[in-house]
């Protein structure tokens, strides 16, 4: 599990920090421990850090993410880890998009603790009053007025953060402002979904890189049964075949008898034909005939 608490001071993102650090059995990534132990190692990284430190001089983005990226290499930091103290504005937070990317990770959830701010300056102003009266010694961060300033800063350089995480849709929110073990139970329930859905997404994915399954190798008895079905779909087709063949050739001699009895249709309908005009033509004859010897016989009797 990676992840990053956001939330204005006084949220309780320490408090949450702890509790899930024992159930996850992650580590908490603190800046200011890194830089001091970067420092102490006496790394390349951490040597630079010093001399920045040393000259009071803020310690540039890109030595932090050096230390960060140093960090999230020893051993104890693969089962995961959460954020404390970066990133603080969202050039941080894009430096460690890339340090991720570049080492095959990735953000499992951007937890914010949303808090309202008023109630935390009344909540200061209590414990001080409280501790007043009972004579403790008031830390000089922990007042009324140092507390306004930090949630200033807050507004303007880190509050951004929600934006950008939101639109990478890794943002969750949960109310900071009801009692502990409800904002634990929170944390922990929209965890377990997301935890829920990243292991079903990676069975999704693994099934579609999975090869493809051999088929498994058929039974004597099953190839036997299958060579005979071969054989007799064989015997069928050629059958089949055969048949629409014989159609064919029946349709033929059917279509060569039409024929034949057409054109003997056609020639008889020739030959009467003919013969009808030769008759016709010879009853003029006749008829010339008997009309002469009609006239021959008148011309006797004259």
């Amino acid at each position: 599990m990676r992840l990053i608490l956001l939330g204005p001071p006084g949220a309780g993102k320490g408090t949450q920090a702890q509790r899930l650090i024992h159930h996850y059995g992650i580590v908490q990534l603190s800046t200011g421990e890194m830089l001091r132990a970067a420092v102490a190692a006496g790394t390349p990284v951490g040597l630079k850090a010093k001399d920045i430190m040393a000259s009071g001089g803020l310690v540039p983005d890109e030595v932090v993410i050096g230390i960060i990226s140093d960090r999230l290499d020893q051993p104890d930091a693969r089962k995961g880890f959460i954020l404390d103290g970066f990133p603080r504005t969202v050039p941080q937070a894009e430096a460690l998009d890339r340090l991720l990317r570049s080492k095959h990770l990735k953000l499992d959830a951007v937890v914010e603790l949303r808090v309202n701010e008023s109630a935390l300056l009344q909540r200061v102003e209590s414990r001080v009053a409280e501790m007043t009266a009972r004579g403790e010694a008031v830390r000089a961060d922990d007042t009324p007025e140092v507390l306004s300033k930090r949630l200033a800063s807050y507004r303007a350089l880190t509050e951004p953060l929600i934006h950008y995480y939101s639109e990478r849709r890794k943002l969750l929110t949960v109310d900071g402002m009801m009692a502990i073990e409800h904002v634990t139970r929170d944390i922990y329930r929209i965890l377990a979904a997301i935890g829920a859905s990243d292991a079903k997404a990676d069975k999704k994915a693994s099934a579609r890189k999975a090869p493809a399954k051999a088929p498994a190798k058929a039974s004597a008895p099953a190839k036997k049964a299958a060579k005979a079905a071969k054989k007799t779909a064989k015997k069928a087709t050629k059958a089949k075949k055969a048949a629409k063949k014989t159609r064919k050739t029946a349709k033929r001699a059917v279509k060569k008898v039409k024929k034949a009895a057409k054109a003997r249709a056609g020639t008889a309908r020739r030959t009467g034909a003919a013969g009808k005009r030769k008759g016709s033509a010879k009853a003029p004859k006749k008829v010339t005939k008997r009309r002469a010897n009609a006239a021959k016989r008148l011309t006797k009797r004259r």
